[in-house]
């Protein structure tokens, strides 16, 4: 896992964009996709799904050093700056830090809503493989389905484990060697 090593000039649009979203007062949280300033209000039912899958998580994380979150996730060199809705990193990289990328966190995972569903299949998909994120979980409420996609490669993601009926028991690979319970999603 690398540290950031883009450094912003003052005068680029991606320094003016990425700081002014995250100074944006009355929305709440907001991310930007593709260059667009999308603003996040998720549902309680989008909430209790996020949760479950971090009841699942939470007993492997100490012996990971890891916490989960949905903390800022920078994609350094482009318009993106993603939150996403849960992210498993290590404890020393959350501590006193400001926003990752994705290749520093173990696991990301995106829970669609009918107004992003498509950012999180295809757009989120792409660029988490493209910023070497190793593990991404899209649990797609509209479709009912979960899908796993591993190893990421100059095009995308090179391995899929899905998609899956909202049921069907989802091993995750090491380092967390668990499998998680859909039944509830």
């Amino acid at each position: 896992m690398n540290a950031p090593s883009h450094v912003y000039a003052p005068d680029d649009p991606e320094t003016a964009l990425k700081y002014a979203v995250q100074r944006i007062r009355g929305f709440g949280r907001v991310q930007v996709v593709e260059g667009l300033i999308e603003p996040l209000s998720p549902g309680w039912d989008h909430e209790r799904t996020a949760a479950k899958l971090r009841q699942q998580l939470t007993p492997v994380l100490p012996a990971l050093e890891c916490m989960a979150g949905s903390g800022d996730l920078d994609l350094a060199g482009s318009p993106n700056w993603f939150v996403p809705d849960l992210a498993v990193v290590p404890r020393e990289l959350a501590k006193g830090g400001g926003a990752l990328v994705p290749d520093q966190t173990l696991l990301i995972v995106e829970v669609t809503s009918t107004s992003n569903g498509d950012t999180d299949r295809i757009v989120k998909r792409r660029r988490y493989a493209e910023y070497g994120a190793p593990l991404y979980l899209l649990v797609d409420r509209q479709q009912r389905t979960c899908t796993l996609f591993s190893a990421p490669g100059d095009f995308g993601y090179t391995r899929v484990n899905g998609p899956h009926p909202f049921g069907t028991p989802l091993p995750l690979p090491a380092p967390f060697d668990l499998e998680l319970d859909t039944s509830e999603f």
